[in-house]
């Protein structure tokens, strides 16, 4: 056993994740986190006891609370957010459409909204096609490669028609780390309402949203919460604004009474106003198990792992591929729970390290992602995925030189 796994008081939950044949080192974490096996238990049992068992039935018996119940959950162990304030339901993408919307309708008469281009392509996409089609401007910051949005970025741009900014707490490329409290501060003064991406950070970074005053948040459920492939997202909007906002998707669901199929849209009170559709009950169901095992855990714990694993994977980096830039932030404050190195080398290295069982990913243009989870990821992962990329380099190297004239 590799000594630091030998000294990690976190190292006996990776038994509790279901075992993948023929795997070196997962380092995918933060983009599909791998399933507990408590949740193919969970699956298997609602199939059979409650879709199988209750059939129609079951809405009644409560699957209509389930977004709302499990959102709870989530507040109350991942996020930092009161009961009443957060919901399970739809896509990430289709959620900030939902909230930006809403944002911008609650500032009318603002014409801005502030987003940076490192921002995951959806955010960036949204925004634009919202501006676009309203009249709006986008007022773009510029980060660092191996950085990211800045409070003093945020302040250069924003002002008196500024109605939203738009960021994610950790960048999806580097991996840096925002300072939620502080950019969410200087939208306040301008006026604006602070809207945050918490894919790349919930389940691995504390959050604490009602104390840093976040207005509205939206984050996926198959990272770092393993609620698996397509797993649907969560959203945040903060108790004080839910009665000013009103949110551009009416379905059914976030009406005042579903099953009454009324005349005319009238919301529902509270944060089932902001539901719209028939809500995906048997796919949040994993959620369930990883929050449950994160409120076992504890936060700061799963940090301090990550932060541990993080500092590894940079140290490794320093003495195997010293001919790499990292691409993600040296200091641990400012680093969330992956690390991103580049270089030319490695465009197309990535199906070599699959097919040899080490998994990260790729960010374009030349970067591999190393994304440790810290619940499932070993530091004999990191060693022997770092030592992959090395030795998979080095026989690309070896290739190109043996057929060179």
């Amino acid at each position: 056993m590799h000594p630091f796994d030998a000294a990690d008081p976190l190292a006996a939950h990776r038994d509790r994740f279901v075992p993948s044949a023929g795997l070196v080192a997962y380092l995918d974490g933060n983009s599909l986190g791998r399933p507990l096996t408590a949740s193919a238990d969970r699956l298997g049992a609602f199939v059979r006891e409650q879709w199988g068992g209750r059939l129609i039935q079951g809405w009644d018996d409560g699957w209509l609370h389930e977004p709302i119940a499990i959102g709870d959950l989530l507040g109350a162990h991942v996020l930092g957010a009161a009961d009443g304030q957060v919901a399970v339901g739809d896509s990430t993408t289709v959620l900030i459409y939902k909230l930006l919307v809403a944002a911008l309708d609650a500032r009318a008469g603002r014409t801005e909204i502030v987003v940076d281009r490192g921002n995951f392509p959806s955010d960036r996409y949204i925004v634009e096609t919202v501006a676009a089609a309203r009249g709006l401007t986008v007022r773009w910051i510029d980060p660092p490669i191996a950085g990211g949005v800045t409070p003093e970025l945020v302040r250069e741009v924003v002002g008196p028609n500024t109605a939203v900014g738009l960021f994610s707490s950790v960048a999806y490329r580097s991996g840096f780390l925002a300072d939620i409290g502080a950019i969410t501060e200087v939208l306040h003064d301008a006026g604006a309402l602070a809207m945050w991406d918490l894919c790349h950070s919930a389940g691995v970074v504390p959050t604490p949203l009602d104390a840093l005053g976040v207005d509205l948040a939206v984050g996926c459920g198959y990272k770092y919460l393993n609620g698996g492939p397509g797993a649907p997202a969560f959203f945040v909007v903060r108790a004080g604004l839910q009665g000013e906002l009103r949110q551009p998707i009416t379905g059914w669901i976030g009406s005042e009474a579903p099953f009454q199929m009324r005349q005319g849209y009238r919301p529902a009170d509270g944060i089932r106003g902001f539901l719209s559709g028939t809500p995906p009950v048997l796919a949040m169901q994993p959620l369930r198990d990883m929050v449950e095992l994160i409120a076992e855990v504890g936060l700061e714990p799963i940090r301090a792992k990550s932060i541990a694993l993080t500092e590894y994977a940079i140290d490794l980096i320093d003495e195997h591929l010293p001919f790499a830039s990292l691409a993600s932030p040296r200091d641990a404050a400012q680093r969330g729970g992956h690390v991103t190195i580049d270089h030319p080398s490695f465009v197309g290295l990535v199906p070599r390290l699959w097919a040899a069982g080490t998994v990260p990913d790729f960010r374009s243009p030349d970067g591999i992602r190393i994304g440790c989870s810290p619940l499932s990821t070993s530091f004999a992962e990191v060693e022997a995925g770092v030592l992959a990329i090395r030795d998979s380099v080095d026989a690309v190297d070896a290739t190109d030189a043996a057929g060179a004239p």
